[in-house]
């Protein structure tokens, strides 16, 4: 489409685009590009024009993506939570007794796939910046589905261990990898359903993982141990959808080749109005040293290892805090199907509130209130066997709390702007989770059966600690948008300032430049970090 031809529709009021600044000249000069910048502006060069953003072709534009990427993000993430979990089932099927399992070692082999992910998550940020994420989640995938299936000779603690610490590294890079695939496909208003939408494979994994694992532990085998039939049979699943990765999954929209090139730049022009940037694989120190002094970075960490300490433990020992109800071994897999079902509602209807408030906040604040709630039922409730459907009501409710975490994922992707800093924060980021994830394990130990208290007790404490942090960061967000305000004003432009990637795209009609001086004059494409930006607004 040509410059002129945007200029008209424009004036329909029919299309979308980032507002404008007033004395761009001066912008330029605050913000003088010493670097490499994004990629998408070299597309757009090479292509001689921009284009027009319109309701019809960011629908069509947008399905086309969700229709490829979905799909493989979906089973990317069902396979790491089936295979992570897989540990959880062997164990209610003999793997504690056959491995002679004691004290805290069965807690460790939750704890260290984290520990080993907390290590490793400074290089996981490094190598996503210099590596195509399509290629990084295909060879991640096929390295912890090896790990995985390697883990069916072992049956020592020492065996256990080294196999649980390599599906521990090829799995950390992850949840970095599919943030970031969501900040460079998709507008900050539809990364929370999307980031709902493959976290929820948590909730799929509890519910089908246990239908699956509940099979497997029928099989009568003469050389192999129901666990191991587990072990086996998830392994070998994982390593053969790395194929379906390799061939199937696009490295950025600038190497899409399910995309015409007309869609590229629809695809692109999509992502302006978030202000972050696509691309770049440039490190850059300067961005690393802000996100480290960025006291969201620390809200961001915080937050996130408060919701893993209940999740690294209730992951681990879910089912046997069910068996400790007085269930046998398959009536505790087939409990724990609700517990997934739960999960699966609470993430996507968290993502649905998020979107229709704009506000991630409130609902982190909500999400937290069930989970109390249970908490407060599993320890006050007696294990006298007259109580177990208040008990299982007590552990559903606890099963809200998934919904937590890709609000988290998404409150920080959507509030922070430039490749590497992206990438140092959600480093940070997964550092909390980690880390938290480690201590909540532990927390919870086979010796503390059946009641498991200091394990919920933690657990409480940090569902209420969630509730005054989100408080604090809505807080400081709102106070850097204010700081922003000021910046703008004292540049020559206007105060207020609306912010399209919250909106639906023909929902503002007007627009103030035309597309190819916007490509210029914008801050959309040149790499800036949040702080150095004073267009980009802050979300709640």
């Amino acid at each position: 489409m040509s410059h002129a031809e945007g200029t008209a529709s424009g004036k329909q009021g029919q299309d979308e685009q980032i507002e404008s600044v007033e004395n761009a000249p001066r912008q330029d000069q605050e913000h003088p590009v010493k670097s490499r910048p994004d990629k998408a502006l070299k597309l757009i060069a090479d292509a001689g024009h921009s284009t027009i953003l319109t309701a019809e072709n960011n629908a069509r534009v947008l399905r086309r993506i969700d229709l490829r990427l979905l799909p493989i993000l979906l089973g990317i993430y069902f396979l790491q939570q089936l295979d992570k979990s897989s540990v959880s089932y062997a164990s209610i099927f003999g793997l504690i007794e056959k491995a002679n399992l004691h004290g805290q070692q069965y807690s460790w082999l939750g704890a260290v796939v984290y520990l080993v992910q907390l290590v490793a998550q400074p290089f996981v940020a490094y190598i996503l910046v210099k590596v195509p994420v399509g290629k990084f989640l295909a060879f991640t995938t096929l390295g912890w589905g090896l790990a995985l299936t390697c883990m069916t000779p072992a049956n020592t603690f020492a065996g256990l261990l080294v196999c649980r610490m390599f599906l521990g590294l090829f799995e950390a890079g992850i949840p970095a990898a599919f943030i970031a695939v969501t900040q460079m496909w998709y507008r900050r208003l539809e990364q929370p359903v999307r980031l709902g939408s493959w976290y929820a494979m948590n909730g799929v994994v509890y519910m089908f993982g246990s239908l699956i694992s509940y099979g497997l532990g029928h099989i009568k085998s003469s050389g192999f141990e129901p666990y191991q039939i587990i072990f086996l049979f998830f392994g070998l699943i994982t390593i053969v959808f790395f194929g379906v990765i390799l061939l199937f999954m696009p490295d950025s929209p600038l190497q899409s080749n399910f995309l015409e090139k007309e869609d590229r730049l629809l695809a692109i022009e999509r992502l302006r109005m978030n202000q972050q940037g696509i691309e770049t694989h440039e490190w850059k120190w300067g961005h690393v040293k802000e996100a480290c002094l960025d006291i969201k970075s620390f809200f961001w960490f915080a937050l996130m290892f408060s919701i893993s300490i209940p999740s690294g433990g209730i992951s681990t020992f879910g089912p046997l805090i069910i068996q400790a109800f007085g269930f046998d071994q398959f009536k505790t897999i087939l409990f724990n199907i609700p517990f997934g079902a739960v999960q699966l509602v609470s993430t996507m209807g968290g993502a649905w509130l998020a979107t229709v408030l704009k506000m991630k906040g409130p609902v982190i604040t909500l999400l937290c209130l069930p989970a109390i709630t249970g908490c407060v039922m599993l320890l006050q409730l007696p294990r006298d066997g007259s109580h177990n459907g208040a008990l299982l009501a007590g552990y559903y409710l606890i099963s809200v709390y998934p919904g937590i975490t890709p609000m988290i994922y998404g409150w920080s992707a959507g509030n922070t702007a430039g490749e590497t800093k992206k990438k140092v924060v959600n480093g940070i980021l997964l550092v909390g989770q980690c880390a938290g994830n480690v201590l909540g394990s532990n927390l919870y130990t086979t010796t503390d059966a059946p009641l498991y208290r200091r394990g919920l007790l933690s657990n409480l404490a940090m569902f209420c600690l969630l509730v005054l942090l989100s408080m604090m960061n809505m807080a400081h967000l709102l106070s850097l948008n204010r700081k922003h305000r000021k910046s703008r004003v004292s540049m020559g432009k206007n105060a207020r300032i609306v912010d399209h990637s919250m909106q639906a795209i023909g929902a503002i009609p007007e627009y103030k430049t035309a597309p190819q001086q916007a490509t210029i004059e914008d801050n959309a494409f040149k790499d800036l970090t949040d702080w150095a930006n004073e267009d980009f607004v802050y979300v709640y």
